[in-house]
């Protein structure tokens, strides 16, 4: 299976009935989805194996019956796990792995960006990320954006809050619409896949979505609103 050279949260990046779910991702429903922004990995089931061996301690009993209960693996062990490993920060990266070219938004594009300001009327962005899966290109400057209420959902626009859909620190998923003004791209959430694909509750725990408008804490079992982005 061909994994994509950069996970993002909300990314599929396989079917639980092949994987498990390892560090840096979760599993909704049947599919195992990135938890966090990184570069993807499989850990196959002999590694896992190896390792937990190495590490359990030995089982001086003389009782043959409680020996073979307690190393009995359950058959869901045997698959690989599907993790995601966090990026470097930039400083440990070498210098000629860094491209001297840097990534320009245009148009169509698809982005990643994470929302720095909320106002009445608007979100401001800055974009880290353009492209999609195989094709992303990382931003070696941030492009500061703004999704305009009207941009945000496409049904009911006028009853729309940029409160309730954005919350400073989210990380969304957009579309580029215009290359705006000298300052800002205009960006738009009113798809299904587009909109927030991570967010922190306001105790700062990472929350999951549970429609398209809710986003739940796993911790306190609290809501928030926001304008969520369908997962692919």
């Amino acid at each position: 299976m061909a994994l994509p050279n950069l996970a993002y949260p909300g990314l599929i990046l396989g079917p639980s009935s092949q994987f498990i779910s390892g560090p840096g991702t979760h599993l909704h429903g049947s599919s195992i989805y990135a938890s966090i922004t990184g570069r993807p990995t499989i850990i196959s089931s002999a590694t896992k194996t190896s390792s937990t061996s190495a590490s359990a301690p030995t089982n001086h009993s003389s009782n043959s019956t409680t020996n073979l209960s307690t190393t009995k693996v359950p058959s869901a062990s045997m698959l690989p796990a599907l993790s995601v490993l966090s990026a470097p920060p930039p400083s440990s990266i070498p210098s000629h792995a860094v491209s001297s070219k840097n990534t320009l938004p245009a148009v169509g594009s698809v982005v990643l960006c994470h929302v720095t300001r909320v106002a009445v009327k608007q979100a401001n962005v800055a974009i880290l990320v353009v492209g999609e899966e195989e094709q992303n290109g990382v931003c070696a400057d941030e492009w500061a954006g703004v999704v305009r209420r009207e941009d945000i959902r496409e049904m009911e626009r006028d009853k729309v809050k940029v409160q309730e859909s954005f919350k400073v620190g989210d990380l969304l998923r957009g579309e580029v619409i215009s290359l705006g003004d000298q300052s800002n791209y205009y960006l738009t959430t009113a798809r299904n896949e587009l909109g927030v694909i991570m967010a922190k509750s306001e105790v700062g725990n990472i929350m999951f979505p549970i429609s398209w408008k809710e986003f739940r804490d796993p911790i306190t079992g609290l809501t928030e609103s926001r304008k969520v982005a369908k997962p692919f």
